[in-house]
């Protein structure tokens, strides 16, 4: 938690509560990681951008999408060699994007990420 804050009954909540929206969404839709929980920490809980990025990355180094990802693959939806070609990238694009948001100010990290957001939902609004 930033600052020291503690754990009360209320930051409980809204950190199950998160978990729980994004993580349906995530099954959904195929979202939710930065997109839901990102926001939350920042402006529910007061985390600073650095440290709602470093948090939600942390959850992904465990296979939180286990069991969203058994369910698409019982339906034959999970194409695995792309996903894994996909990883192999992505392990170094994280890291170097990380080193980068780290060397910026919080004011611009939180103006880049409104910007993608927006932008990718204009596109999936407006454009086939």
């Amino acid at each position: 938690m930033p600052q020291n804050k503690p754990m009360t009954p209320t930051i409980l909540f809204i950190l199950l509560a998160v978990g729980l929206l994004a993580g349906f969404l995530s099954g959904m839709v195929g979202i939710g990681g930065g997109i839901v929980i990102v926001p939350v920490l920042v402006y529910f809980l007061g985390f600073t951008q650095h440290q709602a990025q470093g948090t939600t990355l942390f959850m992904f180094l465990l296979p939180i999408g286990i069991l969203g990802v058994m369910n698409y693959h019982k339906q034959g939806y999970v194409d695995y060699k792309t996903a894994l070609i996909i990883c192999s990238t992505f392990i170094f694009g994280s890291y170097f994007g990380s080193k980068l948001a780290i060397s910026l100010d919080q004011k611009m990290i939180k103006q880049i990420f409104g910007a993608v957001i927006i932008l990718l939902g204009a596109k999936m609004l407006f454009w086939k």
